[in-house]
C-alpha cells in the first residue's frame, strides 16, 4: 500500500514535468525568456543571418551583373565578326539564313578570313586559345550521307542513310592572304547539298573582363567555346545558321594589378566566411532543436499510451513536426555550399555562375520565408500562414484535377493548331500560351494570329480558345479560389470561437506552469519581448 502511494507522486511528478516541459516547447521565444530567462539565441541569430545572407546575395548579383552582361557583349561581337551580313537581330532560334550555294561558301570562307584576322580587327581584348604554348586553331567538320543520287525532276532517289563526318585543322599561326588559296580550292570545301547535312565550324578564344577593375575586384578570365553551324538537315533550300558560344571562367595567371582591387576581394572573402560560420550555427541549433522535439514527442507518446491506454491522433504527431526548422536546415546548407562555390569563383577556380546563383538566391528565399514563423505568433498575421496551411491539401488534390483537363488541351491545341499558329509549335510553348490565356493575357493576339488557310482548323480553334476560356476563367479558377476563401471563412470563425482541440492540447489544458512562469518571474519585458502575446491569443500557440 505504501509503495503504491509512493508512486503516484512519482507519477504525478513526471506528468507535471512533462506537461511543463510540453508548454514551454510551445512558447514563442519572449514567453520563453520571460519563462526561464532564456535568451532567444536562434531569433537573433535568424535575424543576423537574413541581414548577412541578403547582403551577401546583392553584392554577388551585382558581380554576376558585370558577368553576364561581359558574355552577352562578347556574343553580340562575335556574330557581327564572323557571320556576314549578320543584321544584328537572330532571325528566330538561329542567328542568320542563306540561300544559295555562292552564299553558303561565302559565309564558311568570312568565318575563316575573320578568325585569322581576329588580332587586327576586334576591339576587344581576346585572342586564340593555346594548348602548352601551341595555338589550337580553327576546326572545320561537315556531316553527310555517304553517298547517293538525287533527280528531283523525275523522283529519283538513291540515298544511302548512313552519317560520315569528315574534318579539318585550320592553323592560326599562317596568315590567311599566304593560305587561303590552299584550303579554299580544296576537295574538303566541294559541298555537294543533296548529300550534305551540315558544316560546323568550332573554335575557342581567350579573353579577360577588365570591367570589374571598376568595381574594385580582381578581373575574371574566360575562353570563349564558339560554334557555328550550317544547317541543311531539312534540304528545305534554305540553310539556318546557328552561332552558339558558351563561356566559362578560367584561372587568371600572372595578374600584376595595383591599386585597392587585392583588398577589396579580400574583404569580400572574409564576409563569406563569416557568413558560413553563422549557417553553421545555425544549422546546428535548428538540428539539436528537431532532436529535442523528437524526444518529447517520444516521452509524450509513451506517457499517453500508459495513462489513457490509447494512441494519440496523427495531428498531435504533427505537432511537433516544425516546417520552418527543416526549412531553415536547408536554407543553411544551400547557403554554406554556395559560399563555398563563390569563394572559389574569387578565387578564380572552374566554378558556375548558374550552380553558385540558384543556391544563393534560393536560400535567401528561404530565409526570408522563415520569417512567417514569427509573425505567426500575432493572431493579425497568423491568418495568412493558417489559411495556406487549411487550404493546400484541398488545393493540390483539385489542382491534380484541373491538370488532367489542362494537359489534354495543351495536347489537342500541339497538334491540331500547331502548323497554323507559333504559340502552338511545341508542348511547352502551347502550356505557356494556354496559363497566359488562364489569366487573361494575350487573348486578342492568339485568337487573331491564326492562320485561315484550313476553314476547318480555323473553326476548330474557336471552339477550342472558347470553350478553354470558358472552362478555366469561369469555372476552374474561380473554384479554386473559393476554396481558398472557404479556408479563410473557416480560420476566422475558428479565431472568434476557438479552434478544435486535439489530444496534445487537451492535455495541455490541465497544465498551470505557464502561470507559475509568469507569478515566479515577474521582470520588465526587454527589446526582445516587443512581440508579447495576450493571454486571449494562449489558443493559437499551438498552432504549428
Amino acid at each position: 500500500m505504501k509503495s503504491t502511494m509512493m508512486a503516484h507522486p512519482e507519477s504525478d511528478l513526471m506528468e507535471e514535468c512533462l506537461k511543463q516541459d510540453l508548454k514551454f516547447y510551445f512558447m514563442n521565444p519572449c514567453e520563453k525568456y520571460q519563462a526561464r530567462r532564456q535568451i532567444p539565441w536562434k531569433l537573433g541569430l535568424q535575424i543576423l543571418k537574413i541581414v548577412m545572407v541578403t547582403t551577401q546575395l546583392v553584392l554577388f548579383g551585382l558581380n554576376n551583373q558585370l558577368v553576364v552582361s561581359f558574355k552577352e557583349d562578347n556574343t553580340v561581337a562575335f556574330k557581327h565578326l564572323f557571320l556576314k551580313g549578320y543584321s544584328g537581330i537572330d532571325e528566330d532560334d538561329y542567328s542568320c539564313s542563306v540561300y544559295t550555294q555562292e552564299n553558303v561558301y561565302e559565309s564558311i570562307f568570312f568565318v575563316i578570313n575573320q578568325y585569322h584576322r581576329l588580332k587586327n580587327i576586334s576591339l576587344g581584348v581576346v585572342g586564340y586559345e593555346e594548348n602548352e604554348g601551341d595555338r589550337i586553331g580553327l576546326k572545320v567538320c561537315k556531316q553527310q550521307y555517304k553517298k547517293g543520287t538525287v533527280l528531283p525532276s523525275n523522283y529519283t532517289l538513291n540515298i544511302d542513310s548512313e552519317v560520315e563526318i569528315d574534318c579539318i585543322h585550320l592553323d592560326p599561326q599562317v596568315s590567311a592572304s599566304e593560305n587561303s588559296g590552299h584550303w579554299m580550292n580544296s576537295s574538303f570545301f566541294h559541298l555537294e547539298f543533296y548529300r550534305l547535312l551540315e558544316v560546323e565550324i568550332s573554335f575557342n578564344l581567350k579573353g579577360i573582363d577588365l570591367q570589374t577593375i571598376h568595381a574594385r575586384e580582381l578581373p575574371d578570365c574566360y575562353v570563349f567555346y564558339n560554334t557555328i553551324t550550317f544547317n541543311n538537315k531539312a534540304h528545305s533550300g534554305r540553310i539556318k545558321i546557328y552561332f552558339d558560344t558558351e563561356a566559362n571562367i578560367q584561372e587568371c595567371k600572372g595578374l600584376h594589378i595595383s591599386g585597392s582591387s587585392q583588398k577589396n576581394t579580400q574583404y569580400i572573402l572574409m564576409f563569406d566566411v563569416f557568413v558560413i560560420v553563422g549557417c553553421f550555427t545555425s544549422l546546428i541549433l535548428c538540428t539539436r532543436s528537431i532532436v529535442l522535439a523528437l524526444r518529447l514527442q517520444k516521452r509524450f507518446i509513451r506517457f499517453f499510451l500508459e495513462k489513457y491506454k490509447r494512441r494519440v491522433s496523427d495531428a498531435d504527431h504533427w505537432e511537433f513536426i516544425n516546417g520552418w526548422y527543416i526549412l531553415v536546415i536547408i536554407s543553411d546548407l544551400m547557403t554554406i555550399i554556395g559560399s563555398i562555390l563563390k569563394m572559389e569563383i574569387k578565387a578564380k577556380n572552374l566554378t558556375s555562375y548558374d550552380l553558385c546563383s540558384i543556391l544563393l538566391g534560393t536560400s535567401t528565399l528561404f530565409a526570408w520565408v522563415g520569417v512567417i514563423r514569427y509573425l505567426g505568433y500575432f493572431q493579425t498575421y497568423n491568418v495568412l500562414i493558417l489559411t495556406m496551411q487549411a487550404s493546400l491539401p484541398k488545393v493540390l488534390r483539385f489542382c491534380a484535377c484541373a491538370g488532367m483537363i489542362y494537359l489534354g488541351y495543351t495536347f489537342c491545341g500541339w497538334i491540331v493548331i500547331g502548323p497554323y499558329h507559333e504559340k502552338f509549335e511545341d508542348l511547352s510553348t502551347v502550356a505557356e500560351c494556354l496559363f497566359s490565356l488562364v489569366n487573361g493575357d494575350d487573348m486578342f493576339a492568339t485568337f487573331a494570329q491564326i492562320q485561315q488557310k484550313s476553314i476547318l482548323v480555323w473553326l476548330f480553334s474557336r471552339v477550342y480558345l472558347y470553350s478553354f476560356i470558358s472552362l478555366f476563367i469561369y469555372m476552374v479558377l474561380s473554384l479554386f479560389i473559393a476554396l481558398i476563401t472557404d479556408s479563410y471563412h473557416t480560420i476566422k470563425k475558428y479565431q472568434q470561437n476557438g479552434f478544435p482541440l486535439t489530444d496534445l492540447q487537451e492535455f495541455l489544458k490541465e497544465c498551470s506552469g505557464s502561470e507559475e512562469y509568469q507569478k515566479r518571474t515577474p521582470a520588465p519585458v526587454t527589446f526582445l519581448c516587443c512581440c508579447q502575446r495576450r493571454g486571449s491569443d494562449d489558443n493559437l500557440i499551438l498552432i504549428n
